[in-house]
């Protein structure tokens, strides 16, 4: 059907008389259809007027609201709209329909909704309302975004980010706001995303389950963001996203590899950027077992003793079997979290009747360097491992605390790759880090951070103006092989709700410094 027949077709569906209430959502669908490419394209035109796009998205939404019975064929019908909006923009965007078109099929949208329509039908709210709003001056159309979507401002869009600014493990949570601040200045010194700043607002759950429900409040109740960004920690992670969920709100690139936030098929509103637990510990013990040629028996796991832990204790349990061995003999030391008592796990160290030659940590960082502070001289030949949530700096900065024997030979598997690299990537990031926060070391977490950030940063400029949760997700499920200089492309699926699944190899060397390792 070509566009002037589908014009047709949606202005008869417009002079229809009221329809019964069960097929008002039917009329719907199919003007969402028609209208939704349509609005799309031209929302990704700059020199189209984006207030006559609002116009008709707003006024679409009012038909919406009408036609549905409750607040979940509100929703459902507003996902297909979304979906047809976001099929538009991504039209401009492949190339398969230019801006000059795009304008053209607006214009004879306006004037097809523009016929007299006898009232009470479900979609007679639309068309005199939008093309008065075509014909209306621009400075009188409200602002997208501005009393329609929470976090949306004429001149800001609102994240929340709950994490641990407090505690043992205070510095996580700082340095990934740090990275997420970085990105988020240098697009607004670009101009923001359509004109609005980003603006990140911080609470803290201290890494305690217990606090983060309130936390998570705050951010959006009081605060009234969009979404959420950079949350920190699992067992936080398992309070925090579910209330996500319920509130139909973005849960981005929480800085955890567990596989709660990584469903299948994922969660339509969870993303992740970094690679999970299970894969960083997978690859662990593939290096000691092929690479460094140690037996399973000479394997332990030190882990934190929550969800945390577990998710990467099942790592290497997944990886064993992987490899055809049994996982019933994989000796897990414990202790606790956001504590340093680590005498326990020590204790079942020492009962081991074969002593381990390596053992892979799931902890944070002070418990990670009391740990091998407590056995290193036990044990001077051990292979210490950690995953990436460690917080890498920082362990080098306890280790070198005790001394350079402490450091010398720990590995640290990262999802990011090394920040003493001189990749484009990274330069971009010192460069950042410098101009915004001087004074502060590139860390990993805060490399993460900005690097998690400006995906989302790339996801919100294709999404165009008519920014809300729907389309941004639309457009983050659509987003393929995207290169932001990491050595490996970035992208989601409707499947696929991972950007990254690349694992990087670093070790500590006697001056505190990582080099890069080959783990394969």
């Amino acid at each position: 059907m070509n566009f002037r027949w589908s014009v047709f077709l949606i202005a008869s569906v417009l002079a229809m008389p009221a329809v019964a209430a069960g097929n008002n959502a039917d009329v719907v669908r199919g003007l969402a259809a028609r209208v939704g490419p349509i609005v799309g394209s031209a929302s990704a035109c700059q020199a189209v007027d984006q207030g006559r796009v609002q116009a008709i998205v707003d006024k679409f939404r009012e038909v919406i609201r009408e036609a549905s019975s409750n607040g979940s064929d509100r929703d459902d019908l507003t996902r297909v709209f979304n979906g047809f909006v976001a099929e538009g923009r991504n039209r401009v965007g492949a190339s398969q329909t230019d801006c000059t078109n795009a304008a053209r099929q607006l214009a004879d949208l306006e004037r097809s909704l523009g016929q007299p329509a006898p009232p009470q039908t479900t979609s007679a709210m639309l068309a005199p309302s939008a093309a008065a709003a075509a014909t209306a001056p621009t400075a009188t159309l409200p602002a997208q975004g501005a009393g329609n979507v929470q976090g949306i401002t004429p001149n800001e869009i609102r994240f929340g980010m709950a994490g641990p600014f407090s505690g043992a493990s205070r510095e996580l949570g700082r340095q990934m706001k740090l990275g997420i601040d970085a990105a988020f200045n240098r697009t607004n010194d670009a101009g923001g995303i359509g004109g609005r700043s980003l603006r990140l607002f911080a609470a803290d759950d201290g890494y305690e389950p217990s606090r983060t429900l309130e936390a998570m409040r705050q951010l959006y109740e009081k605060d009234k963001v969009f979404g959420f960004i950079g949350n920190v920690g699992t067992p936080t992670s398992a309070i925090s996203m579910p209330y996500a969920l319920q509130h139909r709100a973005l849960f981005y690139g929480a800085f955890t590899g567990a596989g709660l936030l990584r469903n299948d098929p994922p969660d339509r509103y969870v993303f992740n950027f970094r690679a999970s637990y299970s894969e960083e510990t997978d690859t662990v013990v593939h290096y000691l077992i092929k690479l460094r040629r140690l037996q399973p028996r000479d394997i332990a796991v030190f882990a934190q003793q929550d969800s945390y832990g577990d998710a990467g204790f099942a790592g290497v349990a997944k990886a064993y079997r992987t490899l055809g061995l049994s996982d019933a003999s994989i000796t897990r030391l414990n202790y606790k979290r956001n504590t340093v008592d680590v005498d326990e796990a020590i204790g079942q160290l020492k009962a081991m009747k074969v002593p381990p030659k390596a053992v892979v940590m799931v902890a944070t960082y002070r418990a990670a360097a009391k740990f091998i502070e407590k056995t290193r001289d036990l044990y001077p030949n051990m292979i210490y491992t950690n995953v990436s949530f460690v917080g890498s700096t920082e362990l080098s900065d306890e280790l070198m605390l005790l001394g350079p024997r402490y450091a010398n030979g720990v590995i640290v598997t990262q999802v990011v790759p090394a920040v003493g690299g001189y990749s484009s990537a990274v330069l971009e990031y010192k460069s950042a880090l410098e101009k915004y926060f001087p004074g502060e070391a590139p860390s990993y977490v805060s490399f993460e951070g900005y690097m998690s950030a400006n995906v989302l940063i790339q996801a919100m400029k294709r999404t165009g103006a008519q920014l809300d949760t729907e389309a941004l997700i639309d457009t983050l499920e659509n987003m393929r092989d995207l290169d932001l200089g990491l050595g490996a492309k970035v992208g989601f699926g409707r499947a696929e709700h991972q950007a990254l699944h690349k694992i990087w190899g670093t070790a500590l060397d006697a001056q505190g410094k990582y080099q890069s390792i080959e783990l394969e």
